[in-house]
């Protein structure tokens, strides 16, 4: 792992900073490292509210999604709320549809099922909104590329308003109105917004058309938009740090009935934007991923907290069935890269008859073991469908954009895909894709690396700082947790392994004569043969709190760790 210092803050900036704020010079230089100069800077970043929300007519075809809609409204038509099988897409309609029925009983949602009809808008679901005399579709989290189907419906007399962030195409599709922050003619100030996120623009466009008050009217659906900023990884910078910092705030104070349950065994309180990553989106997906997504859908909009125990408690079981797929198909897919040599090549593309379901987290978890981009194929009734990861600023959506004449179709972004394959022209697709990676991978992409904050002396570490880091977030990419790097610290001599399959270690750092700080290090279990008193490591972490027995203390998160390499054989024999 290669430790990757941030620039040093300039040091003029840091001390006036920590001076107008009362706080101390380490949380000052990691504020001016992201951008925060001024006191009324720190005050946006530490409270976002609502008025640093943009203006979401600002974003172009705003004015046209808002008139349909509110004509649809008054007409009395039939609305069709339409969304991905996903965190980001299953919240979307949760969301949309939700609203929408405080004015009209004549809107249905739909999620397409991920087996029959794939991703985006599926020409089943064309023919499914005419049979059922749909007057209007709201696509969210897709739809950006869904030309001939959009086209298609238009002829029916059916129009659309799509609401996706993913990257457009040279055209876009013919609908009312396409709101995507990312389109080349679209000035919306911020553009890394989840798909949810466009949707709750559109819905606050709405509210100013309807007199309605922003605020109290959307802050019950920002538990949705949270969660799905969580699950898609988003940038938690700018706009989708307010929400997500809004989002959590009603998600502790008045979670729906679905969150309220999917959250009753987390002890860790209140909720963070790691308790809904990894432990709500991997439930909402399961539905989309085993079965169908509109159960996801119908759990999100459940009322009764029976009625959504007992939903949760069936997506329980399929999360179950899920991560059972996911691990073997992951050791066949780890066996297929190591009897092709996959590991040699620039990325690495396998392919089975594997469940469609769970190869997107496959695909991350190869990443994860070999570090290249990576692509898996499954067949599914006689077309490959693949999931595709990237690395490190690797722009993933470019290399495939430049293998496409190999692909049926594909979409997403640069850190994730989705596509599909004629099985005749999967190794043209694998030897092109190859190829690409390696003529624009860059070196740095080719290693793991962690960006370090600065460097600190344990003796620093205390509550109070703990308790204003704690404040900067929610954290993610472009507000990460802030990582510190100490140098020649050693265990207090209480280093243990821990969990159900002794795969953690915990214990206690002091560095000299400081005071010894409580850790953990989840997977860190093969590391402790460095822990001892009379050995001397350097190690990375994040500061957090471990709440036990009603008491809070502080805790090292271990990020990485390695034999202290500053510090002679004489100097650690004094420990």
């Amino acid at each position: 792992m290669h430790w990757q210092f941030a620039p040093q803050a300039d040091a003029g900036l840091t001390a006036s900073l920590a001076q107008s704020l009362g706080v101390p010079s380490a949380i000052a230089a990691l504020l001016v490292q992201r951008g925060v100069t001024s006191y009324d800077q720190a005050k946006a970043y530490f409270r976002p509210e609502w008025s640093g929300l943009h203006d979401p007519f600002e974003m172009t075809d705003m004015d046209a999604a808002v008139d349909r809609i509110m004509d649809a409204l008054a007409q009395g038509s039939r609305l069709m709320v339409y969304g991905d099988y996903d965190v980001d897409g299953t919240c979307s309609v949760a969301l949309m549809a939700g609203f929408l029925q405080q004015f009209t009983d004549q809107v249905i949602t739909y999620i397409p099922d991920r087996y029959l009809e794939g991703y985006g808008v599926s020409w089943v679901s064309v023919d499914r909104a005419q049979a059922a005399q749909i007057d209007l579709v709201i696509a969210l989290d897709c739809g950006i590329k869904a030309h001939e189907q959009i086209a298609h419906a238009k002829t029916l007399g059916i129009d659309y308003v799509v609401c996706d962030h993913h990257e457009p195409g040279a055209t876009l599709p013919p609908a009312v109105a396409v709101l995507d922050p990312k389109r080349s003619d679209c000035s919306y100030p911020y553009k890394e917004l989840c798909g949810c996120g466009v949707g709750l623009k559109l819905i606050h466009g709405l509210c100013l058309a309807m007199g309605l008050d922003p605020e109290s009217t959307l802050a019950p659906y920002l538990d949705l938009v949270v969660t799905a900023i969580a699950a898609d990884i988003v940038p938690l910078t700018g706009e989708n740090r307010t929400l997500a910092y809004l989002g959590l705030a009603q998600m502790n104070q008045k979670p729906r009935a679905a969150f309220a349950v999917l959250t009753e065994q987390t002890k860790q309180r209140p909720l963070q934007m790691e308790q809904l990553q990894f432990h709500v989106a991997p439930r909402i997906n399961a539905a989309g991923r085993i079965k169908h997504g509109q159960h996801a859908v119908s759990l999100l909009m459940e009322e009764s907290l029976e009625q959504a125990r007992a939903m949760a408690q069936e997506i329980e079981t399929w999360n179950t069935q899920r991560r059972g797929h996911q691990e073997t198909i992951f050791q066949e897919a780890l066996a297929q890269v190591e009897a092709l040599q996959e590991q040699q090549a620039s990325a690495t593309v396998v392919c089975g008859h594997w469940h469609k379901g769970v190869i997107g987290i496959v695909a991350s978890k190869l990443t994860e073991t070999y570090y290249r981009p990576t692509v898996v194929f499954t067949e599914h009734e006689g077309i490959l469908h693949a999931s595709a990861r990237s690395v490190s600023d690797f722009d993933l959506h470019a290399a495939l954009e430049a293998c496409s004449q190999h692909l049926i179709q594909f979409g997403g972004h640069k850190a994730a895909a989705g596509m599909s394959c004629d099985p005749n022209q999967y190794e043209a697709f694998k030897t092109a894709f190859n190829r690409m990676v390696a003529e624009r991978i860059e070196a740095h992409q080719k290693t793991p690396s962690i960006r370090v904050d600065a460097t600190i002396e344990l003796r620093e570490v205390n509550p109070k700082l703990m308790r204003i880091l704690q404040q900067m977030g929610p954290f993610g990419p472009g507000n990460e947790a802030p990582v510190w790097a100490a140098y020649a610290v050693h265990e207090t001599g209480y280093a243990q392994t821990v969990g159900a399959d002794n795969s953690h270690l915990k214990g206690a750092w002091a560095q000299g004569d400081s005071a010894a700080i409580p850790f953990i290090g989840f997977g860190w279990a093969h590391a402790q043969s460095l822990m001892s008193a009379r050995s001397l490591v350097d190690v990375l972490f994040s500061i957090s709190s471990n709440t036990w027995n009603g008491a809070t203390s502080v805790q090292l998160m271990v990020k990485d760790l390695k034999k202290s390499s500053v510090i002679s054989t004489a100097a650690e024999e004094e420990y």
